[in-house]
């Protein structure tokens, strides 16, 4: 089994995907600086979504406590130790590097952009969003790594992964009025950019770090 968690046959696939990713995030994030309300396709999804019933809601609350603080450390936590029992260290420092450096981003273009909902609260990109697509990508990634999942079937997983976390988080966040839909784009499409980017830091890392013991 390879050690890389960052498997040669979706880096190339992911490479494109990643940076069309961040040039979505930026995009949206000029596009709604400084608004303290939705855009007209927001307010069209949201009219759809928010205000489910039971028991949608607490299927909606449910997903939401994933990417609470304690919802979400019991997930990396358990994301970390599956990854050292496994005996594959890379891939634990892919969980918090990955979920850390996501969330970190979107804390940072919240600040930029500026844009708030409801009370004031910053609200682009969806941090909640980022953070469970994040997690699934590095999982995905991992899955493609392994022996006989290759080529675009797994650069497939990856993708798929990735759109039923952010589908089930952004979801959740809306239907509970906690973002906008264009806010929960912004966080999905921020962990495509960002995991796959930091998947190739920790891979290339290692080989250095390799290199320099040999």
């Amino acid at each position: 089994m390879t050690r890389e968690v960052l498997p040669p046959s979706a880096r190339a696939r992911l490479g494109p995907i990643a940076a069309l990713a961040a040039l979505v995030v930026v995009l949206l994030g000029i596009l709604y600086a400084g608004d303290g309300g939705p855009g007209g396709v927001d307010a069209r999804v949201s009219a759809a979504v928010e205000g489910v019933g039971a028991p949608w809601r607490q299927a909606a609350l449910a997903v939401d406590f994933l990417g609470e603080p304690v919802g979400a450390a019991a997930l990396v936590v358990a994301a970390v130790t599956g990854c050292l029992l496994g005996r594959r260290p890379r891939a634990a420092v892919l969980v918090v590097a990955g979920a850390g450096l996501t969330v970190g981003t979107t804390t940072l273009l919240k600040s930029l952009v500026g844009r708030t909902i409801h009370d004031g609260s910053l609200s682009y990109p969806s941090g909640h969003t980022a953070f469970l697509t994040a997690l699934a990508l590095v999982a995905a990634l991992l899955a493609a790594g392994r022996p006989g999942v290759g080529g675009p079937a797994g650069a497939s997983l990856v993708l798929a992964a990735a759109l039923v976390a952010g589908a089930a988080m952004g979801w959740a966040q809306v239907a509970l009025g906690a973002h906008y839909p264009t806010d929960a784009v912004g966080g999905w499409c921020t962990a495509l950019a960002v995991v796959p980017a930091t998947a190739w830091l920790v891979d290339r890392a290692a080989g250095t770090g390799r290199r320099e013991r040999r």
